[in-house]
Formats: structure tokens, sequence, C-alpha cells
């Protein structure tokens, strides 16, 4: 799957420290225990810092993690920005720390670690803005509920599952169902569908990724005045819309052309988004 091309760190830290060591007894390592956040840099600027902050701020406060201090990302920031070529991509993730003994149980004493990093990117081509990209669907289906909804917590694990069903295919992503058939996301993104003038996307009450750049296109849509709906949908939801679109942090707003053998006409809608998001950073 083309959705994230692979480059090596241009520089790491664990706990403000440069490095990339990580203790055998960190529960993130150990059980996935913590959150992360993917924030495209551009020009040396974080797109959506603060929407990035304020989740990783809720979600730590579910997992019941303490959230690093203000100053401490902002310290975490001064070392890593300066390093960012024009476009670049700054991963954190928040584990609960390194355990005193072994056990799932979440020991008090735990403090939280830091891990930043800094990669290349590029901009996805023109083509795939212009035209559209082609998805496919996994055949691994997740739980119809999670208690983790909406979290970006370090158990990707079902998605790291459905995109190796792809492995060596040209479709930009795999599209996600439930166990009962609801579409959830695609495995790397966000997924909305047009329908008569108006967008829909799957809620993440119950499953799947609250994304950033999701909940930018929901805001942005109202200011435009276009209708959007957070709701269940379905396969055939999906094959009598309008057209379709995926979102992420780093890819931003970008038209899907097919999905297996349907396809979707171009839409002005995920155009204008696009248009309307590309020029913000806030």
């Amino acid at each position: 799957m083309s959705a994230a091309p692979s480059f090596p760190a241009i520089a790491s830290w664990i706990d403000g420290v440069e490095g990339n060591l990580i203790p055998i007894d960190d529960r993130g390592l150990q059980y996935g225990d913590g959150l992360f956040e993917t924030i495209l840099v551009r020009n040396g600027v974080p797109r959506f810092l603060t929407l990035h902050r304020e989740r990783l701020q809720r979600g730590l406060t579910r997992l019941g993690i303490a959230p690093p201090a203000t100053k401490i990302l902002e310290a975490d920031l001064a070392r890593a920005l300066p390093m960012a070529p024009p476009l670049a991509v700054l991963k954190l993730m928040i584990t609960r720390g390194s355990a005193p003994r072994r056990g799932y149980s979440p020991p008090a004493e735990c403090t939280p670690r830091r891990i930043v990093s800094l990669w290349s990117t590029e901009p996805l081509p023109r083509d795939s803005i212009e035209h559209g990209v082609s998805l496919d669907v996994a055949r691994l289906r997740v739980p119809e509920s999670s208690p983790f909804a909406g979290l970006k917590h370090l158990n990707r694990l079902e998605n790291v599952m459905a995109a190796a069903e792809g492995l060596g295919r040209s479709e930009f992503d795999a599209l996600m169902f439930d166990t009962a058939d609801h579409l959830v996301s695609g495995t790397a993104c966000n997924v909305f569908l047009v329908k008569a003038g108006a967008i829909l996307t799957p809620s993440v009450e119950r499953a799947g990724v609250a994304g950033v750049m999701r909940a930018v296109v929901l805001r942005e849509a109202a200011r435009l005045g276009i209708p959007a709906t957070e709701t269940e949908l379905s396969l055939r939801d999906l094959a009598a819309a309008d057209a379709m679109f995926v979102t992420n942090a780093r890819i931003g707003v970008v038209p899907v052309k097919r999905v297996r053998e349907h396809e979707f006409p171009m839409s002005a809608i995920p155009v204008r988004l696009r248009e309307a998001i590309e020029v913000l950073d806030a």
C-alpha cells in the first residue's frame, strides 16, 4: 500500500535526550500502553498543533497517564523543528513509562515517557490529488465496539494486519469494517462519503480513530456551509454514494476514484475542502 512511504528518521529523542534506545521494561513496548500523534510539519510549522495537543490530552486523561507539562512539549518541539526539512512528519509517543514489576496492572509510580521522532516525507503525487486514489477492502473485521474508540493508542495490530493483506498491491489503502459490517475507516485514514451535496463519515463513538484532519474537515465543512453527519455506514451506503474521499494529518483531503471494481466520479466537495484546508496551519 502507498498511503505512507517509508523514510529513515532524521532524529529521535527519548525524554528529551537524543537517541533511539527504549528500555525493555517500557509499558508502551510491553503492552502498547500509550498514545501517539503524527503531525505534519511544513516549512518548520507543525500543522494543527493545538488540535493534536488537545487530542493527546484527552486520550491521556482517558488512560490515566499524566500528560507532559506544556513547557516540556514546547522544549521537544524546539529541539526537533529546526532540523525539519520543508516537509516532514513529527511523531510524538507518550507511554506510561517503565514499570518496576511485570504485569498488566499499571503501577502508580510509573513516570510517563516521551518518544519524539522526526521523519522526512514527500507530498502526495499530483495525480492522486487531481484524479483520486484506489482503495481495497480488508478481509479482517474489527470489533463492533471498543472501550478505546476514538483514541490514537499504540495498539494498532488490527490496522497492521489489515494493511498486511494488501502488501504488494497498488491500492492506496484498505477500508476496514467491523463485525456488523459497518464502515470504520481505512487502515491509515478516516473516510468520508458524499451524498446529495452532504458529507457522511463513520462515527468514532464505537470504533476507529478521531483523526485530527477528520475534525478539521468537519469544522471547515460547517464554515463552508456543507452539511456533515457522523453516522453508521455500510458497504451498501458506499456503493450508493456520489463520491468519496479520505483524510489524515499527512495527506490532507484526498478523493477516491475506485473501491475495488466500484468507481466514483470526482466531486467538487472534496476539492473545495482541500483548497480551504491546505492554506491553514491551525
